[in-house]
């Protein structure tokens, strides 16, 4: 397991020349994966259920590079030592 997290989503498109999504509110949050491979396979699935919708895209995002790990963190990105995760 690679650690670098990746979000898989998607939804219907305003028109093919954008990426803008016609309800924001009703994109689709397929999961957020521990590696490309298994966001690769997510996306891969709930693409081809969509396939005979031009207008329907799903997206993998790299959420890792998100944050610049060499920039001092906010407050929100810092746990605190009592709830840091295990």
């Amino acid at each position: 397991m690679s650690g670098k997290l990746h979000l898989v989503f998607g939804g219907e498109l305003v028109d093919l020349q954008s990426k803008k999504f016609k309800d924001p509110h009703a994109i689709d949050l397929v999961g957020i994966f521990p590696d490309y491979k298994s966001a690769y396979n997510a996306w891969k699935e709930v693409s081809q259920k969509t396939v005979d919708n031009a207008m329907t895209r799903y997206y993998i995002a790299k959420l890792y590079q998100l944050i610049d790990e060499k920039e001092a963190q906010s407050p929100t990105q810092e746990f605190p030592a009592q709830h840091r995760p295990r």
